[in-house]
């Protein structure tokens, strides 16, 4: 609830500071917003490093499940065989099964936090990019501020630059394109060399 006073009070002053504001500064002040997970689900990188990340994923995951598989045979093995072990093959087993928990616990959090940095590196460069976008659209159009979609309850779809974003992200970046656009500058920056060569040749 104090929340949800502070928002309408604040709601509120901005009101009446369009209201006293002249006509001309209300007329320079456009809002747009975007939808960036949206996007990030869209755009060509976005889907090529969300590909990436699941192949990553069942590889690791199938990893777990094998470690599990031992563990759980370990365990069914040693609730067969325990009425028949003496006491110290069976606290050497117990002891196996408690270190082999540790070492299972152990991996799934590891395999957990390599997931989660992969997917916040991959996700970062993309969000970065973006960004720059919605800033060179901002300043095309005349927008004052743009906003997340998550911050909004409700907005007229004419101020969403979100189909903007994604086109020009796609036209802009490309995945595993880096390696096109450097062979590309190459090109570029041998082309001159090529010319006065040839020009060289031709005065001969």
């Amino acid at each position: 609830m104090p929340k949800l006073s502070l928002a309408s009070a604040a709601l509120a002053a901005l009101g009446l500071a369009l209201a006293a504001a002249p006509a001309p500064a209300r007329a320079q002040q456009k809002i747009a917003y975007v939808d960036l997970q949206r996007a990030l689900n869209e755009v060509d990188e976005g889907k090529a490093a969300k590909e990436a990340l699941k192949r990553e994923f069942d590889q690791k995951q199938k990893l777990l499940d094998g470690k599990k598989q031992e563990f759980d045979k370990l365990r069914a093995d040693l609730e067969k065989q325990g009425v028949v072990m003496s006491d110290e093959a069976r606290r050497e087993r117990q002891t196996e099964l408690e270190r082999k928990q540790i070492e299972l616990q152990g991996l799934f959090v590891q395999l957990q936090k390599e997931l989660s940095d992969r997917e916040r590196e991959a996700t970062r460069g993309i969000f970065d990019k973006m960004h720059a976008i919605v800033r060179e659209i901002a300043d095309q159009e005349g927008v004052s501020m743009v906003v997340t979609a998550e911050a909004l309850v409700y907005a007229a779809p004419a101020l969403d630059l979100t189909n903007e974003l994604v086109r020009k992200y796609n036209a802009r970046h490309h995945p595993g394109g880096n390696g096109a656009e450097k062979k590309a500058a190459g090109a570029d920056k041998k082309a001159p060399a090529a010319d006065k060569k040839s020009a060289k040749q031709e005065g001969k």
